[in-house]
Parts: structure tokens; sequence; C-alpha cells
């Protein structure tokens, strides 16, 4: 039977984030996590189903419980910028300045894997999406844990959870632990003026070598495109001619400037983020 563990400050019983059972809770999560099962976490954004990254069984249970495909793989979840060295290869520097801006926040990057890593997300073609997200609960978990492969905690094709009751009656037993840190995404309602599903904005950087030195917004998010301009100036690709186009085409691999061609599967799938995503 699956619990959810309170670590809400606000709390007054019995499993407040006060002292030693908010760190009861955490380890709790470790434990499973450590284990190979999956938990749910609170992110800035969206709640988030995570697995360990470097579990390729653990990562296959978290696209199970959600419904999803190997062609569909999750983000991952970083505990502080200098693991983004750690888990990816040729970081352009405008990335370097966006996740200097934006991090920890809502932003998540799609950039080249580093090729000695020895984990399986599924088809990624040699990409990652990474996000340090800003929840103090999740970044709590990823202190104790690593990087950990988080997806939004709905079911494929359903909304992006904000809470864990929510989370919980989208995956049910499918998860050994629900952390619950109250509702997530209000962080962003009135950042940079931007409203919605509060869904993290990512940037794609796996093409940036050989696309002319550009990075293209692959999905609108809680980080607006202004502000991203601010960052990196006319780097930005060009947004969709026609508004409410994807910005990744439906047959991705007739978009050359984008380098995994699995990357339209994947964006409605990242979420803090997950923090990611969460």
């Amino acid at each position: 039977m699956t619990r959810i563990y309170d670590c809400t400050s606000e709390s007054t019983t019995s499993e407040s984030t006060t002292g030693e059972n908010y760190s009861a809770n955490i380890a709790l999560a470790r434990t499973a996590i450590g284990r190979g099962a999956l938990v749910v976490i609170p992110t800035d954004t969206v709640y988030g189903v995570a697995a360990d990254a470097f579990n390729a069984e653990a990562v296959q249970l978290l696209l199970d419980a959600k419904g999803r495909s190997r062609q569909s793989p999750p983000p991952v979840l970083i505990p502080g910028i200098p693991t983004l060295d750690a888990l990816a290869v040729d970081v352009p520097q405008p990335v370097r300045d966006l996740v200097a801006a934006f991090w920890p926040g809502g932003l998540t990057v799609i950039v080249n894997a580093q090729p000695s890593l020895v984990w399986d997300l599924g088809e990624t073609r040699g990409t990652v999406a990474l996000r340090m997200p800003s929840n103090q609960v999740a970044l709590d978990l990823l202190a104790e844990t690593g990087p950990l492969a988080v997806s939004s905690a709905n079911l494929s094709g359903m909304p992006a959870t904000t809470d864990a009751q929510a989370a919980e009656a989208a995956l049910g037993e499918s998860v050994d632990v629900y952390l619950d840190g109250g509702t997530a995404g209000s962080t962003y309602e009135s950042v940079f003026g931007q409203t919605g599903d509060g869904s993290s904005t990512i940037v794609d950087a796996t093409g940036f070598e050989t696309n002319g030195g550009f990075l293209h917004i692959v999905r609108n998010g809680v980080i607006s495109r202004d502000a991203i301009e601010a960052v990196v100036g006319d780097v930005l690709a060009a947004a969709p001619a026609v508004p409410g186009l994807p910005t990744i085409s439906a047959d991705a691999d007739a978009a050359p400037t984008l380098a995994a061609p699995s990357q339209d599967d994947r964006t409605d799938e990242i979420q803090d983020e997950t923090d990611a995503s969460r």
C-alpha cells in the first residue's frame, strides 16, 4: 500500500517538515530509490515521478507506470550546476549563461550526453534533458540520491499533477513513496508574466555546433521567451512563423537543426521540471 509523507513546512501533523520527521521522510524516499522503486516528489513546476537515472530497470518502471514507450525518454533532475558537466558534453556557452540565470528553476536544457555514461533512459539518440529544480524537497532528495530520471506524475496524455493527492490518484501503487510538498507551480504565477500549465521551458542545444550556432525553444513554459532572449540574444532561433504551431516538426527527421529525431515525442513529457518534470 502506498503512503503520502508530509514534507510541508505548514504541517502540524506528526509528519511535519521540521526536525527528524522531515529527515526520516527524505531517507525513506532515498531508500526506495536505492532499491529501484519509484518516488513522487514536488518540484517548482509540477509533481514528478522519479527513478534512479542509472538503474535501467527503475527507469523502465517509470515509463511503464506512465504508459510511455522508450521513444519518450524521461528528463533528468540534478542537484547542482556542476553536475551539468558530469552528464553532458560540448555544452555551448549560451547554455551555460542560461543555466547561470535560471537554475535552480523552470528551465530544461537538452544537450549531448557524456558518451561514457552507463545508463539507459530509452531512445535518447545520445542526448539528455537536464534541469535543476528549485523546490527544496526535490533538492534535498537529489542531494542524497544524485541524478534522478523524473517525468510528470500523471498517466500519459493526462494533465500534469500539482499536488501529491492527485499524483497518487493517477499512479497509485506503482509508486512506493509520495512526498507531499504542498501545491506545486505557484512560484511562477507572476514571474515574467507567465501563466499556464506550469511546465518548464525546454531549450534544445543539441544541434548548436551544426546548425549555425542557434538554440531552439522546443516548449514554451514558465520561463518566457523574452527572458531567455535577454540572456542569449540572437543566438535564440526565431519562433515558429505561425502562432500555435509546435516548434519541433512532427516529422523530426525533417528538422535538420535538431540533433535528436525523438525530441518531438519527448517535449510533452518533460515537466522540472522535472525539476522535473518535474
